[in-house]
């Protein structure tokens, strides 16, 4: 799972077996360790009762929560994506799950566990 946080978004991007994972286990989750003792968990996890994309956390941890029928269909559906917006206090938190598409160069690194890229065939 890829995070990128820009000003106040954040956008995490999950390849097909991260994908099946979260649709089977109901949570995925990536540590960074900063330096010893100094870490950040963010994870993607399904809720029965959530009624839209959300934003828990606690010290040291992000959870991005999403409406287990969303996220169902989601991954088993053609949308790129599930995108949201919350009120943070000072305008708005803009968040984006989305499926991670190959790179077009077939050589990057970074082209395992992707979905094919639509734009590959044009």
């Amino acid at each position: 799972m890829k995070l990128r946080i820009k000003g106040d978004s954040l956008r995490l991007r999950v390849g097909p077996a991260e994908v099946e994972r979260l649709t089977g286990s109901g949570r995925i989750e990536e540590t960074i360790h900063f330096a010893p003792g100094v870490q950040m968990t963010y994870a993607l996890e399904l809720s029965e009762s959530a009624a839209s994309i959300s934003v828990v956390g606690s010290p040291g941890e992000v959870v991005v929560l999403v409406p287990t029928r969303v996220a169902q269909a989601w991954a088993h559906g053609d949308e790129v994506g599930i995108y949201g917006a919350l009120a943070n206090g000072s305008g708005f938190l803009e968040l984006a799950i989305e499926k991670d598409f190959a790179c077009l160069d077939t050589s990057h690194a970074g082209n395992h566990d992707t979905y094919p890229n639509p734009k590959a065939a044009c």
